[in-house]
C-alpha cells in the first residue's frame, strides 16, 4: 500500500481553527485519521466544531489560546504532549483584519489607523512567529515536522484598501522563507516549513467587503470574479488537498514553498 499521503494519527495543532477555513480543514483531515487539536479563543464555537467531528468518528479536541501570548501557548504545548507525546503539524491559521487597518473607498492613506495596522501587524505575523517558536522545539526533539504557514494573495501583490493585512500577509510569505532555510541548516531535512495563499473564500473576515446583506456581491467581490480565470469564489473544501499534501510525506523534499490555491488570480493579467 502507497503510504505517502498516509496521515493517520498525525498530531495535528491548528491555531485560529475556530475560523470559516480552520474548521472545514480540522474535519477533513480527522476523517483522514489524524488527531486534531484547535487552538483558538471561542470556546463555544470549538465545542461546536469538536461535537460535530466526534459525532462523525474523528478525533478533535479544542484548547482555548492567546497566539499573541507566548507563555499560553507554552501551555497548550506542554497540555498536548503530555496527552498525545508528540506534535506533527502545525498549522498556523489565526489571524484576521481591524476596520482602522483598512482604507475605505471614499478615504486614503491619512484615515488609517497606525494603531489597528500595528495590531493586525501583530495578529497576523507574531501570532504566527509565537506558535511556532513554541511548536517547533518538540518536532526538533522527534526529528520531524511540517509547518504549515497561511499567506494570501494580497503577499504577491498590494491588494486595495488591505494595507495592514497586506503588510502581515508578505510577511507571512518571507517569514516562511526564512523559517525553511533556518530549520533544515540547524535541524536536518525533518522539519519542513511551508504555506499555503488561498485566493479569495468568504470568511466571517471578508463578508462585508465581499457580499451585501442578500448574498450578492459587492463591487469588490465583483472585481474579484472579474480577475479569477475560474469565475467564482473558492470553496473551503478546496484548501484541503493542498494541505493534505504539504503535511504528508508527498511533500517531503518540498519546504519553502507557498502553494497558490486561487482559482487563477495571482497570474491573471488582463
Amino acid at each position: 500500500m502507497n503510504k505517502l499521503f498516509d496521515i493517520k494519527d498525525y498530531v495535528v495543532v491548528i491555531t485560529g481553527g475556530t475560523g470559516v477555513l480552520g474548521r472545514t480543514i480540522a474535519k477533513y483531515l480527522a476523517k483522514e485519521g489524524a488527531k486534531v487539536i484547535i487552538l483558538g479563543r471561542k470556546e463555544n464555537v470549538g465545542a461546536e466544531i469538536v461535537a460535530d467531528i466526534t459525532a462523525e468518528g474523528g478525533h478533535c479536541e479544542f484548547m482555548k489560546t492567546d497566539v499573541m501570548c507566548q507563555q499560553t501557548v507554552k501551555q497548550n504545548c506542554k497540555d498536548i504532549l503530555e496527552k498525545y507525546g508528540r506534535i506533527d503539524t502545525l498549522l498556523n491559521a489565526a489571524g484576521g483584519n481591524m476596520a482602522g487597518a483598512v482604507i475605505a473607498p471614499e478615504g486614503n492613506f491619512f484615515d488609517l489607523e497606525v494603531e489597528d495596522f500595528q495590531k493586525v501587524l501583530e495578529l497576523n505575523l507574531t501570532g504566527t512567529v509565537i506558535p511556532t517558536q513554541v511548536f517547533l522545539e518538540p518536532m526538533v526533539k522527534q526529528g520531524k515536522g511540517s509547518i504549515i504557514n497561511f499567506s494570501s494573495m494580497a503577499a504577491f501583490r498590494p491588494i486595495t484598501r488591505v494595507c495592514g493585512y497586506a503588510a502581515a500577509k508578505a510577511g507571512i510569505s518571507n517569514f516562511t522563507e526564512f523559517m525553511a532555510t533556518e530549520c533544515a541548516k540547524k535541524f536536518g531535512e525533518g522539519i519542513r516549513v511551508n504555506a499555503i495563499a488561498p485566493g479569495f473564500f468568504i470568511t466571517e473576515q471578508n463578508r462585508n467587503l465581499l457580499t451585501n446583506p442578500d448574498g450578492t456581491y459587492t463591487q469588490r467581490g465583483r472585481d474579484v470574479i472579474h480577475q479569477t480565470p475560474f469565475g467564482r469564489m473558492g470553496d473551503p473544501e478546496e484548501l484541503c488537498g493542498t494541505i493534505h499534501y504539504l503535511m504528508s510525506d508527498a511533500a517531503k523534499f518540498v519546504t519553502g514553498t507557498v502553494a497558490v490555491v486561487d482559482g487563477g488570480f495571482n497570474v491573471f493579467a488582463m
